[in-house]
């Protein structure tokens, strides 16, 4: 007889996100649809549903899922929102963001990653995702603006260009700090009375870089 239980690590994926203070129930499902799996290397897919960062090709990571779903949950997205994702890398955090908003947007500046990562979306049905090879720093004029907007690379500061393409009532959130060491995940919230800056929690993430790579 089969047991429709999720797998023990899948269960123990979904008791750490309660227990680290994820809230949304929304997300938590989500969390939980999204199979993360399919996004990881396969030499590190044993260990996909562990609450750490994990390489991915490019030398780039795939960020712990308490910070994806943490992110996630601080956007407070709503159906009818418009994303924009800057640093798409394996394509899990613009899944996930998939389920819960209109249309999303992410850009990635490695060629070999957003290939790989609209293979993935298109085989688990993300039709609502485009993944736009480009500098997620300095982007056309004629993109945006946006409900919301989220930054999955440090910057030291957080560019005017993408504040500028925020809609009132939208919220931007960033890991800011230097390149290597701690950033601070910072939260932009815009009202018709200008920006109200929070921040939240300490974050690593790899540098984000200007301009397009080159083929590797």
């Amino acid at each position: 007889m089969t047991s429709n239980q999720p797998p023990p690590e899948k269960m123990m994926f979904q008791l750490t996100l309660r227990r680290r203070g994820i809230s949304d129930q929304a997300v938590l499902r989500t969390m939980e649809e999204v199979p993360r799996e399919k996004f990881v290397e396969a030499s590190d897919r044993d260990g996909a549903y562990r609450d750490s960062a994990l390489p991915i090709a490019c030398g780039q990571t795939i960020s712990q899922p308490f910070v994806v779903a943490y992110m996630t949950e601080q956007l407070q997205l709503q159906k009818q929102h418009r994303v924009l994702e800057i640093g798409t890398g394996s394509g899990y955090q613009a899944a996930v963001l998939s389920k819960l908003a209109r249309e999303v947007l992410t850009v990635e500046r490695y060629r070999k990653l957003a290939d790989a990562a609209r293979v993935r979306l298109e085989m688990l049905d993300c039709h609502n995702v485009e993944v736009m090879l480009g500098d997620g720093l300095n982007l056309p004029p004629n993109i945006g603006p946006f409900d919301r907007i989220i930054v999955t690379a440090a910057v030291e500061r957080i560019p005017e260009n993408l504040i500028e393409r925020l809609e009132v009532g939208g919220i931007l959130i960033a890991p800011v700090g230097p390149h290597q060491g701690v950033q601070t995940l910072t939260r932009l919230s815009r009202s018709d009375a200008g920006i109200e800056r929070r921040e939240l929690v300490e974050v690593r993430f790899v540098p984000a870089l200007p301009g397009v790579a080159r083929e590797l």
